[in-house]
């Protein structure tokens, strides 16, 4: 089968097509479904895995971890499955900016922890494999889920150029940048050291 050509059409397709699946809000949902209660008003109120984990509900937060990892995953391989390298890199951008401000929550999403490794796992398994090891070790060390995903996002592009993937720069840039963004108040907590510890209610 010869390779599809890269159109604009074709990328501005596949970047619709993974924000449509990066919007999909999975610890809202679970929350829901197992009786959590609304996420917005939780802890931070975000609808990530570690606002899920502040429940106390420990499946729920490993599965809107799993399944948030799952989306960004999904959008690129389907995007590569139909299209080409080039499609599944806008699939990855869609997904994860689908993900941090979704459409259908006034646009007001997560911050792209999971959703980011699981595009990392799907474009190029060695970086998203070093990338998962940089965030559980940064979190295990600290005990604060912030410093390891500012850290897997840190190191990404490092691992883009250690192992090979120069093509997919670009996108790390945008990726990290995006990362530390949606971390900004993290930061600041950080800097103060007032972030909240993992497995901290409240």
């Amino acid at each position: 089968m010869p390779p599809i050509e890269t159109t604009i059409e074709m990328i501005l397709l596949w970047t619709v097509m993974g924000y449509i699946i990066g919007s999909i809000a999975f610890g809202m949902v679970l929350a829901q479904l197992m009786g959590l209660g609304n996420l917005r008003s939780i802890g931070s109120g975000n609808i990530g895995a570690t606002n899920v984990l502040r429940t106390g509900n420990k499946k729920a937060a490993a599965l809107t971890l799993l399944l948030d990892g799952a989306k960004g995953a999904v959008a690129v391989l389907l995007a590569r499955a139909f299209a080409n390298e080039d499609a599944a890199q806008a699939a990855a951008l869609g997904a994860m900016i689908g993900h941090c401000y979704p459409i259908w929550l006034g646009f007001r999403g997560g911050k792209g922890v999971a959703t980011f490794l699981g595009i990392l796992l799907a474009l190029a398994w060695p970086v998203g494999l070093a990338c998962c090891a940089v965030w559980a070790a940064a979190a295990a060390l600290t005990r604060i889920s912030s410093m390891g995903a500012l850290a897997a996002a840190a190191s990404s592009t490092v691992f883009m150029v250690l192992f090979g993937y120069g093509e997919m720069l670009i996108l790390g840039i945008a990726l990290t940048l995006l990362i530390f963004w949606r971390h900004r108040d993290n930061i600041r907590r950080i800097r103060a050291g007032t972030e909240s510890r993992i497995g901290q209610k409240g």
